[in-house]
Formats: structure tokens, sequence, C-alpha cells
């Protein structure tokens, strides 16, 4: 890929390519010049990976009052009212300007055709076959790519903001984001802004199951994090139940549209469990459902970490399966099962991050010039445990809530000089052995989260991992590359003399950032003691009307605050 010259300078840098990136890019007002920058291509992200669709109430016998009352159950008393009621009132005109650029969601004749979804009281999921988040992703890159104000800048990674020194703050105490660190074909530069977006998904590679892309490693939190910025609900992660398990391949997310049409989960017998557990069965949440599948493993499988139950689409009549689910059936197919004559392997894997960065309906942070949009953010619509498709729906809504940025009163300083050009070239024995360091951190990682903070956790395995994590990040803190990276001071450019420098330095950060992010999601499933939509103890089986309260964290401080319900 041609190298892109990129300016010093921007009016906003957005962070992350996927829905909530691009609409966001697309809602800021086209006088400002807009920076969106990818680790990856414009085209791969989680929300390119969203199969089953986006909630929104327009069919004559739905209303948003029945949706804001399915995401608040679903929500287990942790939604914020006032930001579901916004979500919900907000979402028919956000299908209907995703229609007038594009988007081609399924129709029945000339209707949006609707589909139901797991704790939805309605058919209100629009759909298109079963690659909703591709057919959405390729519309919005397909307009940013015509925006002249907007620059696409690609396989450049993050990697910290840039913030005014607290001597320099003009409204009081309150720090300000002035741009970020970002590293772009092999060097590292200061690029300046009125206002830093992060539209960064989730983390879920932090778990060795996951149905995430590889990109998903909690880059926005982790570095909105280490900026100052107080994050919310972290120990909330929603495992889908039902992810392909098959040796060798990727943990495949089967949706959950495909039990909404009639599908069966099913045991090594052939009986529909599900039931045992909730008189919804396969319709019940997510968390039930996940914790359905991994108390009947624990009971009946010989090995329950390898073991799975079965998703039996053969009671969806086949038409209709070639007709909503050709991809899924297409991957099937590539790992040698047949859906229309046998059942698919399905185990549940995480999925996605209830918790992330506090915004407001603005997407607004408590550090001022900084704004989070989708799943790194925490908005309040997701409560405990997220409603099905709603996910798609906050990145559009929230999105669209950034036309009405105003940076009136925020000016760019004149051109910042920049410190001299530092240099990184290691022995390179030295450096292969950084190299195996970090590659065995990044392996390791993942899977003492999935042991510890998985679906069922416990305060003895919690404090376990936390300790191996601490250790960690104190050996990795200390690796040569480490300390030079993170001696670099504000406006103080790098280049790195190193062999394969993009994908190194692409491992360094993630692993930095999911070493961050596995800390905070372990001490705050440690903090919350008590079982809650997507957090299960073991040792605190029962919801705790006391815990009817969001964790809030912040430069290693906990604490515990109220929800907004009024």
């Amino acid at each position: 890929m041609p190298p892109t010259d990129i300016p010093s300078q921007f009016d906003v840098l957005v962070v992350g390519a996927g829905a909530a990136g691009l609409y966001t890019a697309l809602c800021l007002p086209q006088s400002l010049r807009v920076g969106l920058i990818t680790k990856e291509t414009v085209s791969l992200s989680a929300s390119d990976w969203a199969q089953g669709g986006i909630a929104a109430a327009i069919a004559s016998e739905d209303s948003p009052t029945l949706h804001i009352e399915d995401t608040i159950r679903a929500g287990a008393g942790l939604c914020d009212k006032a930001a579901v009621e916004f979500l919900a009132e907000h979402a028919p005109s956000c299908i209907q300007s995703l229609v007038d650029l594009g988007v081609a969601f399924d129709r029945q004749g000339n209707a949006l055709a609707l589909t139901l979804e797991a704790a939805h009281s309605r058919n209100r999921v629009l759909h298109a076959a079963d690659t909703t988040g591709r057919e959405v992703t390729t519309t919005l890159t397909a307009q940013v790519l015509r925006r002249p104000n907007i620059l696409v800048i690609q396989q450049a990674l993050a990697l910290s903001l840039w913030m005014t020194p607290a001597g320099d703050v003009s409204d009081g105490l309150r720090q300000r984001t002035q741009g970020i660190s970002l590293f772009y074909q092999g060097k590292i530069q200061w690029i300046q802004a009125r206002a830093v977006v992060l539209a960064t998904g989730g983390g879920g590679q932090v778990f060795a199951q996951t149905t995430n892309p590889a990109v998903s490693t909690g880059d926005g939190v982790a570095i909105a994090y280490r900026a100052g910025a107080i994050l919310r609900d972290l120990e909330f992660i929603q495992f889908h139940p039902t992810a392909l398990t098959k040796p060798g391949a990727d943990r495949f997310l089967i949706s959950e549209a495909v039990r909404g049409e009639g599908a069966h989960l099913v045991d090594n017998e052939g009986r529909r469990f599900a039931f045992d557990y909730h008189p919804a069965g396969e319709l019940a949440p997510r968390d039930v459902v996940s914790r359905a599948i991994f108390s009947h493993l624990q009971r009946t499988a010989a090995d329950p970490a390898t073991a799975n139950v079965w998703l039996d689409m053969r009671p969806i009549p086949p038409d209709k399966i070639r007709h909503r689910f050709p991809n899924i059936i297409k991957v099937c197919q590539h790992w040698g099962i047949d859906v229309f004559t046998e059942p698919i392997p399905v185990a549940p894997a995480a999925h996605y991050w209830m918790g992330g960065i506090v915004t407001d309906l603005m997407n607004r942070t408590n550090i001022s010039g900084l704004y989070a949009v989708g799943e790194t953010a925490s908005t309040g619509v997701h409560g405990a445990n997220r409603l099905a498709s709603n996910s798609l729906l906050e990145c559009i809504v929230f999105g669209a809530q950034m036309a009405n940025l105003d940076l009136a009163d925020v000016e760019l300083q004149s051109e910042i000089p920049m410190l001299p050009l530092r240099e990184f070239q290691p022995d390179e024995g030295e450096w292969h052995r950084q190299q195996a360091h970090i590659a065995a951190l990044r392996q390791k990682l993942p899977r003492l989260v999935w042991q510890s903070a998985g679906i069922c956790r416990s305060q003895s395995a919690l404090e376990a991992a936390i300790t191996t994590i601490e250790s960690w990040q104190q050996e990795f803190a200390s690796l040569p590359l480490s300390q030079f990276l993170l001696s670099l001071t504000a406006r103080e450019p790098a280049h790195l003399q190193l062999a394969d420098v993009e994908r190194q330095l692409r491992l360094w950060a993630e692993t930095r950032n999911l070493l961050d992010v596995a800390d905070l999601i372990l001490k705050s499933a440690v903090f919350r003691t008590e079982s809650r939509g997507g957090h299960y103890r073991l040792d605190y089986p029962e919801p705790d009307f006391d815990w009817q309260a969001h964790t809030l964290v912040q430069k290693n401080h906990w604490w515990k605050y109220p929800v907004l319900n009024s």
C-alpha cells in the first residue's frame, strides 16, 4: 500500500473504521478536516463480522416503548433509562438514513423484512441475509471514500493520546487532548487535532475463545484509561452461546437469528436441554443460554473445556435457510458441515463488551476534546447484558450525534515544533529475545483470562490471575523496546530500525493494551461481589440489590455509582 502523506493537523481524528468510526466520520460537519485512522484496512472490523442485524421499532405492531422495555429487561437493572430512550426513539430515523445511503436491507415485498431475536418481544431486527454488518460497513466505506474532507489513513496504529501538560490547561484542572501519537510507515509521529473520537470496537482478543476479529484488542479503552478517562462496567462481557467449535476453525459466530428462525439447541442425545435452565429455552437472553451450555457440559462432558453442544438448523425450511443464512452455509461447508443434514458443533465464546469509556449522549468523556462511539464507549444503553442487535444500532444512533460537534471555541495551536528525531536500533540477538517474549505473552494472556474470567468466575481464580498479569506487566515494561517507547515525550518523533517493523510494533502495542485490559476486567470482576447479566460469580451466584450500581474506574481507583433511571 503506498504511503499517505499525513498532515500534522486535523480538526477531528477518528480512530477506528468499523460502523461507529465510519458513520461518525460521515456525520461530522463536512467543513471539518477529518482523519480516519485504522490499523488494518477500512474493510476489516468487528462490525464487518456482525451477522444478525440491527434493531429498530419500525413495524406497525411495534413501538420505541416496547424496544425500551426489552432493552432495559435484558440489561438486568444497569441500563441508564435516558440513554435507552434516546437509542430506541432515534432508531427509526437512523435506519432511514442508512437506507438513504444505500444499505440494501432484505425486504418482504416493498417493506423492510424484520426477524425475531432472543429477548425481543417483537420482530424488529433488520438484516441483509446473514452479513448485515458487512453490508453496512461496505456501504459506509464507499461513502467515506467519496468525501473530500475525510482522509483515510490505513495500516496506522494510534499509540496514545497527546495530552496538554497540566500547567497549560485553560479550563480549570481539566486536562484536554490535543491529538494522538501515531505509528505509521515505520515512524512514530504526533498528529494534532481539535477533537479525538475513539471508535476502536471491543476487546474480545483478551479471551482465548472469541467471535471477534484479530483487530479487537481493546485499544481505545486502554489508550483512554492511561490518559485518565473514567471507565465503566468492564466486568460485563457477553458470551455468545453459539460459536462454531471445530478443530482448526476460528470461533465463527452462528447468528442468534438462526435460533430466532427456529433452530434447536441440543446435546449429544439430541435433547433440547436449554429448557432445563429457562422457560424460553434457546431464545432466553444470551448470558442465560451461555451458562446453560457451560453448566450442561460441566455435568455431562468428560472434558468440558473442549466439549460442545449442537445447533440443529433442520427445523427451519431449507429455502429459508438458503435465503437467510447463505454465509453460515458457506462457512460450515468449508469446515465439512452440511447444515441441511447435520447439526453444527457450537460452544460459547466472548462476543461483546458492555463496558467501556463513560460517555454522555453527545459522546463526550471526562477528558475535554475526547469522544468515544460504539463498543469502545459505555453509553449506558446495554447495562449488564446487551439486547441482541442493539450494537450496530448504537454505532449509528450515537455516531449521528457527532453532526452536532461544536469546535468554535477550540483553536489549534499554530504549527508546534517537533523535537529531534529519536532512533531505536537494538542488538539483533536482544531484539529476537524481545520478540519471543512478547509473542509468548500474547499467547498466554488470552488463555489465562478465559480460564479465570470466562463464563463463570470466582474470587480465588480472579486474584491468582491478577497476580500473574501484574507480573507480566512489569516484565513487559522492562523490555528495551518498552522503555524506549514509553520514554518518548509529546512532540518527540521516533524511527524504529527493525526488521518487519509494522508487524512487530503492532504486536507490542496490542500486547500492551491487552495486558491493561485484562488487568481492568479481572479487577472489576473481583470488585463486583454478585452475579448479574454477563458477570457470573460462582461464589456470589445471585444478584445483590446493593450492587444495582455501576462499577467505575479511573487511574486504578474503583468505586460504585448509582444507576441513572430517572
